[in-house]
């Protein structure tokens, strides 16, 4: 099985940075895009950014030029958040595709304040 385990997240100022690292475990398997989203109480899970095997990239309106993904192998991803603002505040998931379905981080709290 595959298994993701984020780390990085807590509290900063507006204007701030964090970087959030996600490393996947386990055997016998590949994954093919990896990626974060963010959930904020009381509404749905979106996507903020997303990063091929091949390293294409996909971002979110609202963080570009702000947030960057990174990809160092087939299996750990990174997101670099600069310019931080309180509308980032939410608990951020990592997200793995396999040839097995989606596999899901147990999210990482980030909280911006103002």
């Amino acid at each position: 099985q595959v298994q993701l385990v984020e780390s990085g997240g807590g509290l900063v100022q507006t204007g701030g940075s964090l970087r959030l690292s996600c490393a996947a475990s386990g055997s016998g398997f590949s994954i093919n895009t990896m990626g974060w989203y963010r959930q904020v109480p009381g509404k749905q899970r979106e996507l903020v950014a997303v990063i091929t095997r091949g390293g294409y990239t996909t971002y979110a309106d609202s963080v570009k030029g702000r947030f960057t993904i990174s990809r160092d192998n087939a299996k750990n991803t990174g997101l670099q958040m600069n310019s931080l603002k309180p509308e980032d505040t939410a608990v951020y998931y990592c997200n793995a595709q396999t040839a097995y379905g989606a596999v899901w981080g147990q999210g990482t709290q980030v909280t911006v304040s103002s």
